[in-house]
């Protein structure tokens, strides 16, 4: 990893907002959940959570790469994907038209914030809507009622991420542990060490403030590589680097 990729990924890791989510009810279309994901990534967000089926698939060509920064937790239901939330300490919001619905921009999102969108035709479920602290709406003045949820999702974090910006939330030390820094430096940094130890169940070195892999002899050997072995996958990795940034 080149010393200038490695500071670009430790500025976005100190970046991150461990306690801004969003919580997708079954929102099915690939290309709305690809974008939703890019979103998050946009704003900071490390980790959304999620009720699907398992044969849900992302666009990850609509996702631009965003889906190897943002990490996806699957709940089997809304009231599992709930409790996990509130067990973090957020407060939990639910987009959708109700007489308690206040606007979206009337939100502290300062807070721990965890935002429930629901499903493209039907929306938030009544379960979910129950379990919800309060509704919230994007005003709107035409002749349509709602606006695509990606559309919307993109609104309202950018709102979050308006306040947290004043309120010098992006300008603190990073948030995430060291042990998921180190994670995602070595997946992104170094991807195709991180697929050898992935296919020889070998556990993840630890990263240098330098950007180097720190790992003694014995774990060089289990992955069985020479110096030359290094070097062709050192060039591999920069070609992909390359690729992904074009």
């Amino acid at each position: 990893m080149n010393p200038e990729r490695f500071a670009r990924i430790r500025r976005m890791l100190a970046m991150r907002q461990p306690d801004l989510t969003v919580c997708l009810e079954e929102v099915h279309k690939p290309h709305n959940l690809a974008a939703m994901i890019r979103t998050c990534d946009a704003v900071g967000i490390h980790d959304v959570h999620a009720v699907w089926p398992e044969s849900m698939r992302m666009n990850n060509h609509a996702a631009k790469g965003s889906h190897y920064w943002v990490k996806v937790n699957r709940h089997e239901t809304i009231a599992e994907a709930v409790t996990t939330l509130r067990d973090q300490g957020m407060q939990v919001l639910a987009t959708h038209l109700s007489d308690r619905a206040v606007d979206f921009r009337a939100i502290d999102y300062t807070r721990p914030t965890a935002i429930l969108f629901g499903a493209e035709k039907r929306g938030i479920t009544p379960e979910a809507l129950a379990l919800a602290d309060q509704d919230i709406i994007i005003p709107m003045v035409g002749m349509a009622q709602s606006l695509n949820v990606s559309v919307a999702s993109a609104l309202i974090l950018y709102e979050a991420q308006r306040q947290r910006q004043n309120a010098g939330l992006y300008q603190q030390e990073c948030r995430l542990p060291r042990s998921e820094q180190d994670r995602l430096l070595f997946e992104r940094g170094f991807p195709l060490l991180a697929r050898v130890c992935r296919q020889k169940q070998l556990p993840y070195p630890a990263i240098s403030d330098e950007g180097e892999v720190i790992a003694d002899e014995s774990w060089w050997q289990r992955m069985q590589l020479s110096k030359r072995g290094w070097q062709a996958l050192e060039q591999r990795e920069q070609e992909e680097f390359d690729q992904e940034e074009s």
